[in-house]
């Protein structure tokens, strides 16, 4: 699957409608997660049944298209399911039982409900909604895909405004040559990554650099009389802030993901639970700038995508055991360099990459005689131990350009180009 995403050029009433259509899709979750409340053990077939009482019912909900309202039921099905499947894996802490949405920015349309102009530059929606004819603005080759293709179409409202997201089912897998390289990552918050080879990614701190103008834009929010056109616009300002930070991130990360999966056949990183981490109120606010989790879906994305393997280690001991002789040499956190009585002395990072390679070479096999970050020769065999990669993101967006030498092994990689 791939999703292209465009700005959506509206007028006042269209963008009236839009938020109207979202509303609409909203209500009807929240009605059918309501009905399944009140009966426990319904099934799917119940479900549908009820969003055909409700568009029989309440005419704003028969406005909108029929296959967005069955989409609007597909997400309490989601919920539903993921809940189950968290019982029944006894995932620690909450279960993840499905709430009640107050806020949703998006509507989604199936195949149909929606039409593309001959030329692929405007969409027309032709429920009973109002929306009508949306001009496209982006650079995505929509035009060479039959709109047969499309499986999905989504209305996704941000701070900046308005983006129509298409959903289109194509392989759009790569197969490259193999390097003969393996790699460790270490993440952490003095670099962004420490890699098995020495070398470290300076960390971006994109919200620390931003934070000053945040603060400048909360103030106003906050002197602003509640309820006034001039709050709102604030709101947005400062909304429009925070996305521009996000989007940094998200670049940041799938630019390193991107030419890291491309430079190596194998990338091993630590398995974090960012969501514990954060708990620390003293490192919340660096780990959540950081995005470590962001970077560890688009390794798998890339990985899956560039058929590379990708391998998440636990982290235990990785810092404390040293990578040469694996004594544990016991450190506190201040403690940047690690220095074993065996004379090996790395900076500490360094270390627990090394280490966390080392732990994947030993767990999961592949194929083939590759150099690891010691130079020892490490051949072995693909098998049934593989770990299950996490669901890839499927999708790409514009703005993913060339890195001319993330480190010094990719300076003999071509430059990584996708047309936009």
């Amino acid at each position: 699957m791939l999703v292209m995403e465009f700005k959506a050029v509206l007028k006042k009433p269209q963008e009236l409608a839009i938020n109207e259509a979202i509303r609409t899709a909203r209500f009807v979750r929240n009605k059918v997660l309501r009905y399944w409340m009140d009966n426990r053990g319904v099934g799917k077939k119940e479900l549908y049944r009820y969003n055909t009482q409700l568009r029989d019912e309440f005419e704003f909900v028969k406005n909108l298209n029929s296959h967005a309202c069955q989409a609007s039921v597909e997400n309490v099905e989601r919920a539903i399911k993921r809940f189950f499947d968290n019982c029944k894996k006894k995932v620690p802490g909450k279960k993840g039982y499905p709430k009640f949405k107050k806020h949703s920015r998006s509507v989604e349309y199936k195949q149909s409900g929606w039409k593309l102009s001959p030329d692929k530059k405007s969409i027309k929606f032709t429920d009973k909604k109002g929306i009508g004819k949306v001009k496209l603005k982006g650079t995505w080759d929509l035009w060479c895909f039959e709109q047969k293709l499309i499986k999905r179409v989504r209305v996704v409202q941000r701070a900046d405004g308005y983006y129509v997201q298409f959903c289109v089912k194509i392989d759009n897998s790569e197969q490259l040559e193999a390097t003969g390289y393996t790699i460790g990552l270490d993440v952490g918050l003095k670099d962004f990554y420490t890699d098995s080879d020495g070398y470290s990614e300076p960390n971006p701190r994109f919200y620390r650099k931003g934070e000053k103008r945040l603060k400048f834009h909360q103030r106003r929010v906050s002197r602003k009389k509640k309820g006034s056109t001039n709050r709102k616009k604030a709101i947005n300002r400062l909304g429009r802030t925070h996305l521009k930070i996000s989007r940094q991130r998200e670049e940041h990360a799938k630019i390193l993901a991107r030419c890291v999966i491309r430079s190596n056949d194998l990338v091993a990183y630590e398995d974090l639970r960012v969501k514990n981490l954060v708990k620390n109120h003293c490192l919340a606010k660096s780990i959540n700038d950081a995005g470590w989790y962001k970077f560890r879906e688009w390794l798998e994305h890339f990985g899956t995508k560039f058929g590379r393997i990708t391998v998440a280690v636990n982290p235990a001991y990785t810092s404390q055991n040293c990578s040469s002789c694996g004594e544990v040499v016991k450190k506190s956190l201040s403690t940047r360099t690690h220095v074993c009585k065996c004379g090996c002395q790395l900076d500490r990072d360094h270390n627990a990459a090394i280490n966390i390679l080392t732990i994947a070479l030993g767990t999961v096999g592949h194929t083939g005689t590759y150099q690891n970050a010691r130079g020892d020769s490490t051949s072995t065999l693909l098998g049934s131990d593989l770990v299950e990669q996490v669901g890839s993101l499927n999708r790409e967006s514009p703005g993913i350009s060339a890195m001319g030498s993330v480190k010094r092994r990719f300076d003999g990689i071509p430059p990584i180009v996708i047309r936009v």
